[in-house]
């Protein structure tokens, strides 16, 4: 097994195309691969109002964009094309559970037919060696039982965010049997992750950035889910993870392929609540309220996921527990509001974290 900083040396030099780049993880990971001397070339919607991370990251400048749509089969393929890359890694999606009910379509189109869309035209890229193709922990059929889901686990949502995530799944399985198991020189898999957080994510209805608005605005920090409970992490854990799964598909590595799991450490399964005042602590004031609404839709309550394969076989660890995966996260917004380059920042926080994993 690698460690990661060997794992991530063989990104230098490497053609790697990423979809949703715009988006907070794709952002970091354009970042990340940057600074790895990576060759980078991006396809995404241009940033939405409330993604200026991408902006902030000066990504523009550091990777080739393509602005487009993964539901426009004919744009995404003159792109992956036109680049020829030796990595695909595809994080572009609908990525919210609230919206999911308010555009369903919009969600299963995008995440699956666009995840198509992307399997099809890898399948007539002869440059194409490694696919991590990122779905959610939202995947698993959730019981709300008190166990860690893992890679074999039974598939389903009640939302249609996690439904369509379930449902790529599946199409995903179908292509690597179809198409892609005898395909020499071409290796594939799936990664599904923890909840997220890190600077930088400024999205409607995700509960780090409606804190940051509560403790920047001097309003209090309204909870409609309290009790609801995930596994927290930093945005470089799971990033660390795709890379070094892209690392050993390189390698045509057989065991690489399949389903894979990036998830914290039990210590970081926590409640929103939990999480709440953790960032009031590191931010140094604050006041929480709670209020449920009398009729809310169908979000989990309990979700937990294994990493033990990742661990086993790829060498994978998280290196940032709770209390440090949200200091940094909250030092992020506070110093880039006071003036900081949120380049130098994330630059610095990359550079902490492989220092943490050396």
């Amino acid at each position: 097994m690698e460690s990661l900083v060997a794992a991530l040396a063989a990104y230098r030099g490497r053609r790697v195309f990423v979809t949703g780049t715009t988006g907070f993880k794709g952002s970091w990971l354009s970042a990340w691969l940057a600074e790895l001397g990576a060759e980078v070339a991006g396809f995404a919607l241009p940033p939405a109002d409330d993604a200026p991370l991408f902006g902030q990251l000066r990504c523009e400048e550091r990777i080739r964009q393509t602005y487009g749509d993964v539901r426009d089969l004919p744009v995404l393929r003159a792109a992956l094309e036109a680049f020829a890359p030796e990595i695909v890694i595809h994080l572009a999606a609908q990525a919210l559970v609230r919206r999911s009910y308010e555009q369903p379509t919009e969600t299963f189109d995008t995440n699956i037919m666009g995840g198509v869309n992307l399997l099809e035209t890898i399948r007539h890229i002869p440059s194409v060696r490694a696919l991590v193709f990122i779905t959610s922990d939202k995947c698993y059929l959730n019981k709300e039982w008190e166990f860690s889901y893992r890679e074999n686990d039974e598939l389903g949502g009640a939302d249609p965010y996690s439904a369509s995530k379930a449902a790529m799944e599946v199409a995903f399985a179908s292509y690597q049997q179809s198409f892609f198991a005898g395909k020499l020189g071409l290796a594939v898999a799936t990664a599904r992750a923890g909840n997220v957080i890190g600077g930088g994510d400024f999205s409607r209805d995700r509960i780090v950035p409606d804190c940051v608005r509560a403790l920047s605005g001097d309003t209090p920090i309204v909870l409609r889910n309290p009790d609801a409970t995930r596994p927290w992490q930093h945005v470089l854990e799971p990033l660390s993870g795709y890379l070094m799964l892209g690392a050993r598909l390189l390698k045509a590595v057989e065991e690489g392929q399949g389903a894979w799991n990036f998830a914290p450490d039990a210590e970081n399964v926590r409640t929103v609540h939990q999480l709440t005042q953790q960032v009031v602590t590191a931010w140094g004031s604050g006041e929480i309220v709670i209020d449920r609404p009398a009729e809310a839709v169908h979000e989990a309550q309990l979700l937990m996921l294994s990493s033990d394969k990742a661990k086993r076989q790829l060498g994978w660890k998280p290196q940032w527990n709770f209390r440090e995966a949200i200091a940094q996260t909250i030092g992020w917004y506070r110093e880039v509001a006071t003036g900081a380059d949120p380049v130098a920042v994330t630059q610095r926080q990359i550079a902490d974290y492989m220092r943490a994993a050396a």
